[in-house]
């Protein structure tokens, strides 16, 4: 049981407490929560189309296999996610008519083309990199429900990894033009991977670090993201491009060229390069869809 004053509510939460759906919760922490989550939820979502293109295109049977199952995965979170936000008060249906209608958000890498199948390979290596290292911050979160599916998410998630780092060696490792798709595919993407942290606002000042919603500060989360991968892709032989990207001894943190933070901004409010075009799909999607959801909900009835 929480506290049933905003004060106590922040200590409690604050102090390591958690909270459940059932549990009073001031006004401002579940419509944060519903907010995150919800655009946790699109992300997921629409992750699965820059991949789904692929699938058909994979260069062996085994990647069309382990790509198909890496979509079904995001497909999976999405739909665990979005039945977190309905125990907070939204139903799915409005959360799916906010995405669609452009009204809510999703995560900025995934209003990016995919161009190559060097692409895939450093979606499933380095986005899904990022995107874990929040997502095990959230392990963490104030909202119990929340936490306990990101075990799931995140168990699975660290697989993605694995098949995005087999698809990278298998090409720099094999003819020159396969190593030239992942520098040229790591030199579009390098930007969008940049910002999908989100800007540097400090951590005590973040509302959602506020109410331990992330526990996690976005600088915080970038700086381990280059502690942990530009190692490993200097390995690979792999250039960044990035001139300023460098580690101060002295401090332990990487130094990197500002992202274009009025781009993110840009992008995420849906002007990216492919956001009409796969909300239109996600639209076309659903509407052709209505008929089985219209039959099994009057049969539920």
């Amino acid at each position: 049981m929480t506290p049933r004053t905003e004060e106590a509510f922040i200590e409690h939460v604050q102090s390591g407490g958690q909270v459940e759906a059932t549990d009073w919760m001031p006004d401002e922490y579940r419509a944060r929560l519903v907010k995150f989550i919800e655009m946790h939820g699109n992300s997921e979502l629409m992750g699965v189309l820059p991949e789904r293109e692929w699938i058909l295109r994979a260069p062996t049977l085994q990647r069309k296999l382990a790509l198909t199952a890496k979509v079904q995965d995001e497909a999976g979170h999405a739909q665990l996610i979005y039945r977190v936000v309905e125990d907070l008060g939204k139903p799915r249906d409005a959360v799916l008519e906010d995405l669609i209608s452009g009204k809510s958000k999703f995560h900025n890498v995934f209003h990016y083309p995919t161009k190559t199948w060097g692409d895939v390979g450093v979606i499933a290596w380095l986005v899904d990199a990022a995107a874990i290292i929040s997502q095990k911050a959230l392990l963490k979160c104030s909202y119990a429900p929340y936490a306990r599916i990101m075990k799931k998410i995140c168990w699975e998630e660290s697989f993605h990894i694995l098949h995005g780092r087999d698809v990278i060696l298998a090409m720099v490792t094999g003819t020159p033009k396969q190593r030239e798709l992942v520098q040229e595919a790591l030199d579009r993407w390098w930007k969008p991977l940049m910002m999908f942290h989100g800007n540097q606002i400090p951590a005590e000042k973040d509302p959602m670090f506020h109410w331990r919603i992330k526990s996690q500060g976005n600088e915080e989360a970038r700086q381990q993201f280059l502690d942990g991968y530009v190692p490993q892709i200097r390995e690979l032989g792999l250039e960044i491009p990035d001139p300023k990207l460098r580690k101060d001894e002295a401090t332990g943190r990487w130094a990197y060229t500002e992202p274009d933070w009025d781009e993110l901004r840009h992008v995420v409010t849906g002007h990216g390069p492919m956001t009409a075009e796969r909300l239109g799909f996600r639209r076309a999607s659903r509407d052709e869809t209505a008929w089985v959801r219209d039959v099994v909900l009057a049969e539920a009835a």
